[in-house]
């Protein structure tokens, strides 16, 4: 049998819209508790548990987290802590001696820059040491409910499955993302696709006959030949 038309071959700008829009408003109906999973109180809090959380699992961040914000509670306070009582305090969280460089790296930039505080812009908190869009995204919509989408292993793995991107370069997955949805939901998107990719579509045994976006999904009407197209 003749493999099925790849969605997303041929559509026009609107129908590629649709098709995003569409996949958009499933999600915020199958996950209304998506949110950012890290633990924290501050904007701070946060930037830390979010470098913390490079390669390795929210839940193992949160473990960590409780005592390491108890004993450090200012930027000024990691930025001149022993470099090796933090590394201890964060060795759970895997690859400790760069996130530990990182964080009292970033926490230096912010007394000398910015006061201790750290900053709502983009550009700014990208400037700071460890600090990427992917970081900065999560940053600016868990602490101030700014509009980003964060492309993490799991944005990135159902934007292809989902024939949303073609795109490798998460910054570039990004930009596309954002040019097929409203700006409002950008950060409403990005939590509800990080949560279906947690709990539905994981990247060996995705559940796609469990799917709600199923019909809609590049993935599954090639791997299991069903349909023709999407939109």
């Amino acid at each position: 049998m003749a493999r099925k038309k790849r969605p997303f071959a041929g559509e026009t700008g609107q129908e590629r819209t649709e098709h995003a829009r569409g996949i958009a408003r499933r999600l915020s109906e199958r996950h209304p508790d998506a949110k950012i999973a890290l633990h924290h109180l501050s904007p701070l809090e946060l930037m830390v548990a979010t470098i913390l959380s490079a390669q390795c699992t929210d839940e193992q961040v949160n473990m960590v987290t409780p005592e390491l914000f108890k004993r450090f509670q200012s930027a000024r306070e990691y930025a001149v802590a022993d470099y090796g009582e933090l590394e201890e305090m964060i060795r759970p969280t895997g690859f400790y001696r760069q996130k530990t460089k990182s964080i009292q790296e970033a926490c230096r930039a912010l007394v000398d820059e910015y006061g201790g505080e750290v900053p709502r812009e983009m550009d700014a908190l990208t400037s700071l040491p460890g600090i990427g869009r992917k970081t900065a995204n999560v940053i600016r919509g868990g602490a101030w409910g700014l509009p980003g989408i964060t492309v993490d292993t799991q944005v990135k793995r159902l934007s292809h499955r989902l024939g949303l991107t073609d795109q490798t370069d998460p910054v570039k997955i990004e930009y596309e993302l954002n040019d097929l949805l409203p700006e409002e939901i950008w950060l409403e998107f990005s939590n509800a696709m990080i949560f279906h990719g947690r709990r539905v579509c994981n990247a060996r045994r995705p559940d796609c006959p469990g799917c709600t976006l199923n019909d809609l999904c590049r993935y599954y009407l090639e791997e299991y030949n069903h349909g023709e197209t999407v939109g």
